[in-house]
């Protein structure tokens, strides 16, 4: 998907994101076609955008990804375990509205799914994995897949707050427009 609106984002009011935080190894080409041949989505390209990788090269680190076509949790895990990195995991991140300094974040999009006594399963399939940076409360970035249109895939919080994620709820039928981050993974630059 490529979100429209979001072609230059800035952080601060002056910066642009792209400028702060770079691009990723790979273009918007490159994953609609990893999309196309593998089932590439949210999570390995967040992974990848954040370790610097080329989609090619994160793909033998996937685990049982290709078979399963998502990344829940344990799988992202794994997957970090597997490219050697050190990371740390919140589950309850109250820090900079739950971004981490650097590295990834899990973001519940919530609607009747979330409710109490829902099973927890219901969830799993209305979520998005996003990368993420912080300099300051002012100057947090979120890099997304969906944004890649933008030639980063870095945009402001603001405006993916504000433009991509009504773009990406349209997708959630019964979404309530709330969300809320559940795992907050500080990843080792």
């Amino acid at each position: 998907m490529k979100v429209p609106g979001i072609e230059e984002s800035t952080v601060d009011g002056s910066q642009t994101v792209r400028g702060r935080w770079g691009s990723p190894r790979f273009t918007c080409d490159d994953m609609e076609r990893a999309f196309r041949e593998w089932g590439c989505s949210c999570g390995p390209a967040a992974v990848a955008a954040i370790r610097c990788l080329t989609l090619e090269e994160l793909r033998p680190h996937l685990g049982d990804f290709e078979l399963k076509g998502y990344t829940n949790p344990t799988l992202m895990w794994e997957i970090l375990r597997n490219l050697g990195v050190r990371f740390t995991v919140d589950f309850a991140p109250r820090a900079f509205g739950g971004w981490p300094r650097w590295g990834l974040a899990r973001v519940q999009w919530e609607g009747p799914w979330t409710r109490e006594g829902v099973p927890r399963a219901a969830r799993y399939r209305h979520t998005h994995w996003v990368g993420a940076s912080w300099v300051n409360r002012e100057n947090v970035g979120i890099w997304d897949v969906n944004c890649l249109n933008n030639g980063s895939g870095w945009v402001g919080l603001k405006d993916w707050a504000a433009i991509t994620v009504p773009f990406l709820l349209a997708d959630h039928s019964r979404a309530d427009g709330n969300w809320h981050v559940t795992h907050m993974v500080e990843v080792e630059r």
